[in-house]
């Protein structure tokens, strides 16, 4: 009978432990040095204050959740991108899950975005509420650089990384519980609401074999949620 306290390390299964541990590693780099007050502003780009300041915060997340792992999958694990989501995977099963937009997502994020504590977190640029000059680029910098990063890591990167060896539901729950974390400070229903989004979207992305559907999901939720507290509150 074999003792299941041993430490049983096993070289094969190197991959899946930098997985793992990429998530403390870099989320908590990105906890400290690119929440704003903890770094300063290494060139100007013509926005106010905070919008470049979240832009900047945007650009190390893609680095930290997007660049590195990419390069870890491809030089690394020598692996081809389309084995951790990048595919368009199952176009007509994505399609379905994209009705989700006009019938569940707009209606919850209007009735969210009334709520008192979600207007006092969105949008991240507070400037945007009294001046919407530079809300385009802003939005698209937060879906290309914030939300496509997202769901790479932990849809992409964590999930279809870790589902072979530990299986489908835990490679969920561990995606689930790495995303959590980044919305620690953020308001409570947005924390729960989160583990509940985390394992439907993980179980979107394995159904579809893709990230992309959950990023166009996710990304809607949050530019949807800036665009209604702007012109709605």
């Amino acid at each position: 009978m074999s003792d299941k306290s041993t430490l049983d390390f096993s070289k094969k299964d190197l991959h899946h432990y930098i997985l793992l541990l990429s998530a403390p590693v870099l989320l908590t780099i990105y906890r400290y040095h690119a929440y704003p007050g903890t770094f300063t502003l290494p060139f100007e780009i013509g926005w106010a204050d905070d919008e470049s300041i979240r832009f900047f915060q945007f650009l190390i997340f893609f680095v930290l959740m997007f660049v590195i792992p990419v390069l870890y999958v491809k030089l690394i694990m020598k692996k081809s991108l389309l084995d951790f989501g990048l595919g368009f995977g199952n176009i007509k099963s994505g399609v379905k899950y994209l009705l989700l937009i006009p019938f569940v997502i707009v209606p919850a994020i209007y009735f969210a975005a009334q709520m008192p504590d979600v207007q006092s977190e969105y949008p991240l640029a507070k400037n945007l509420l009294i001046d919407q000059t530079n809300l385009i680029p802003y939005e698209i910098a937060y879906i290309v650089l914030y939300y496509i990063a997202w769901e790479f890591y932990f849809r992409g990167f964590l999930l279809f990384g870790l589902k072979d060896r530990y299986g489908a539901i835990a490679a969920i729950l561990i995606q689930t519980v790495s995303s959590c974390l980044v919305h620690i400070d953020k308001p409570e229903g947005e924390i729960m609401g989160s583990i509940f989004v985390g394992i439907i979207f993980g179980y979107i992305a394995l159904r579809t074999k893709s990230i992309w559907y959950v990023f166009l999901l996710h990304a809607t939720i949050g530019v949807l949620t800036d665009l209604f507290i702007i012109y709605t509150r």
